[in-house]
């Protein structure tokens, strides 16, 4: 059987396979294409991009957790503008599908944004509506339904020549109205899950361990949880959806499949195991050849 089994299609864009590294655990994918031949992957996302250069957040990042990890980063990034000139010649190379995640403070941040990725070579944009709104009291984009809806079908007016993947945030008051607002307003696919809001205590400085007080879980922790909001949004919607949220095995990625997700991101693992983008695919395909299984569409949704 050949690797073309495992091809997937999403906004008639062309996946060499359902596995996709997640933004914000995979850089611009240069680093770890020094680990292995990360063309074997069927996408890489970018790290959360945002208009304008970002530091990020000051002090501690990252909290190991019980099968997981707490982040709180900050979008750090060089910005659309030097992502365009200095990052992207790069992944282009790489061979696979490019992903662009797109953050943002303020509406305006992204529509300027999704203008200037346009006229580049990235073949999706996926649009982080997880981000702050500075203009509404710092309430995410992503929480409130109208919000979201109102968000998306402002910037889908601009977003027409690439796809584009909204990423859907667990803390939103209703994850499947989230979606199908999303879906009303324009978004040609959907990502979910994001991390979910945590906390961690420092009892010897009797302190919050971040200085935001609040992080986002990721890991294996939260799998069952992001396992359940995608097969909640899969049955709701009709456009593509991208499931992640603690996958670090071939049976997590089936699972996420036979609830519905057309591909999958992985994320934290790439901290863990740093070859396991190759071993993923390697492992799926062994998989569906040992069953039998001629595409994918056989198992997609069955659950």
């Amino acid at each position: 059987m050949k690797h073309n089994a495992l091809k997937t299609i999403i906004n008639n864009i062309t996946f060499k396979n359902p596995i996709i590294a997640a933004s914000g655990t995979f850089g611009f994918g240069r680093e770890y294409n020094e680990v292995y031949d990360v063309s074997v992957l069927g996408g890489i996302c970018s790290k959360g991009l945002t208009l304008h250069r970002r530091e990020g957040n000051e002090e501690i990042r990252i909290h190991e957790t019980p099968s997981g990890i707490l982040n709180s980063v900050g979008l750090q990034n060089p910005g659309v503008r030097d992502f365009i000139i200095r990052e992207l010649p790069d992944m282009q190379k790489l061979n696979t599908v490019i992903i662009a995640n797109l953050g943002g403070s303020t509406l305006e941040d992204y529509i300027e944004g999704v203008q200037l990725l346009n006229e580049t070579a990235v073949d999706f944009i996926e649009l982080n509506i997880s981000c702050p709104n500075v203009k509404s009291g710092g309430m995410a984009f992503g929480i409130k339904t109208d919000v979201a809806y109102e968000t998306v079908k402002s910037i889908k007016q601009y977003c027409l020549q690439k796809p584009m993947m909204v990423k859907l945030s667990p803390n939103a008051e209703n994850i499947v109205e989230m979606a199908q607002a999303c879906v009303e307003a324009g978004a040609d696919s959907l990502s979910l899950v994001n991390t979910f809001k945590g906390m961690a205590i420092d009892i010897k400085q009797r302190k919050p361990v971040f200085l935001n007080t609040y992080a986002g879980l990721s890991g294996a922790a939260i799998k069952p949880l992001a396992l359940r909001m995608v097969h909640e949004v899969c049955h709701n919607v009709s456009v593509p959806v991208i499931g992640m949220g603690g996958i670090y095995t071939v049976n997590d990625i089936l699972e996420f499949i036979m609830a519905g997700a057309t591909a999958v991101q992985i994320g934290t693992v790439n901290f863990s195991n740093p070859v396991a983008g190759k071993e993923l695919v390697a492992s799926l395909l062994q998989f569906i050849e040992k069953e039998g299984i001629k595409t994918l569409e056989e198992i997609r949704g069955i659950v």
